[in-house]
């Protein structure tokens, strides 16, 4: 039985942590090594993951080490980068050539919403991928998705060639008014789909929980990680193939294959508490973001938007504790400010958590740029 448990390469481990290429390739192979000697075959990059650089870390620690037939492999076409149709066909080749295979297991679509979706209809996207599948280039086809469900729904019917939709599950979203992870993973099921896991920690959000939240998770007992909760909440999901976990050091995934090695579905009961939990936390968090970096890509100012709002978090969580405000003063003396924001709003269109990203960067600004 395939184990439930995926290798997201989006968050992989860095020499500077403010340098996304700066990838540690050494603790990778280490951790690609752990990962399949415990039983583990997924891994999930992607065209822009780590500035570009996550395929060819894949290819490094991964294809060039170990068998072929040991592993499966995914990644996905750039839609939100896609300008004409012959775009396909070059990124599509240069990705073969970044990971060094012949063919991927999993092939996908990336980051469907509303705007990509009219580009992959304007261009054929869907129909490119579909010829890779018949073709034997790739061997599943899916997209991943960040919208509404009633979008899903148009496209899942437009398409019921896609065999598996990757959407954003965690029991934060599961019953939020904006992400609607619950009502997306219904509309999957209910066209036959089978669901891939991305964001099950929420950008690490729910490895850290605030400490009421903390209190009621380790009131569960067994003293598994927050994380491991998380994780084991999506995989619970019957129609749930697989679980991505962005693991970033070897501790997390030391963690993650532990308790996903002999994997047991959540209880009723367990359930129950960690949406309680969810409660708590949607209470203590000023902005929700994953650290996904899709807002950095086409920021015109290159405000490293996800780390502000990481720090003004904290600062809301302890409006006392000076340690923010020296972190973002730092950071400010090689990078622009949140105030620099020009409002272009290009950011609020990539934002897979649909943040009003120049009006919160508005409040970091006030927060710490007062003095």
């Amino acid at each position: 039985m395939t184990k439930k448990l995926g290798f997201g390469c989006m968050r992989l481990p860095l020499i500077d942590k403010d340098d996304q290429t700066s990838i540690d390739l050494p603790q990778v192979e280490r951790m690609v090594d752990m990962f399949l000697d415990r039983g583990f075959t997924y891994f999930d990059t992607a065209w822009m993951y780590h500035a570009f650089e996550s395929e060819n870390a894949v290819r490094k620690a991964l294809v060039e080490r170990h068998p072929r037939d040991s592993f499966t492999v995914a990644t996905k076409m750039p839609t939100m980068m896609l300008k004409d149709e012959a775009d396909h066909q070059r990124i599509f080749d240069e990705q073969r050539r970044k990971v060094g295979v012949d063919h991927f297991d999993y092939y996908l679509l990336h980051n469907i919403n509303g705007s990509t979706w009219e580009t992959a209809r304007r261009l054929g996207t869907f129909e490119f991928v579909a010829g890779l599948h018949d073709a034997g280039d790739v061997t599943h086809m899916g997209f991943s998705f960040h919208d509404s469900p009633d979008l899903l729904d148009e496209v899942l019917t437009a398409h019921p060639e896609v065999e598996f939709v990757q959407l954003q599950i965690n029991y934060l979203d599961w019953d939020d008014a904006g992400i609607q992870s619950r009502r997306c993973y219904e509309t999957a099921v209910a066209h036959g789909k089978k669901v891939v896991v991305m964001e099950p920690v929420k950008g690490g959000t729910l490895a850290n929980p605030p400490e009421d939240a903390a209190r009621l998770i380790e009131g569960l007992g067994a003293g598994a990680s927050p994380a491991s909760w998380a994780v084991r909440f999506c995989a619970s999901l019957p129609e749930v193939m697989m679980v991505l976990s962005g693991m970033s050091s070897m501790e997390q995934l030391e963690d993650n294959t532990g308790y996903m090695r002999d994997f047991a579905p959540l209880t009723e009961e367990e359930t129950n508490t960690l949406l309680r939990a969810a409660r708590l936390i949607r209470s203590d968090t000023a902005v929700p973001c994953t650290s996904c970096r899709y807002c950095v890509a086409g920021c015109p100012k290159q405000i490293p938007i996800p780390t502000y709002f990481g720090l003004y978090n904290s600062h809301m969580r302890d409006p006392g504790s000076a340690h923010s405000k020296m972190y973002y003063a730092n950071i400010t003396r090689h990078a622009s400010k949140a105030s620099d924001c020009i409002g272009c709003r290009k950011c609020v269109k990539a934002c897979p958590q649909h943040i009003m990203v120049p009006e919160m960067l508005a409040d970091v600004a006030k927060a710490f740029e007062a003095e």
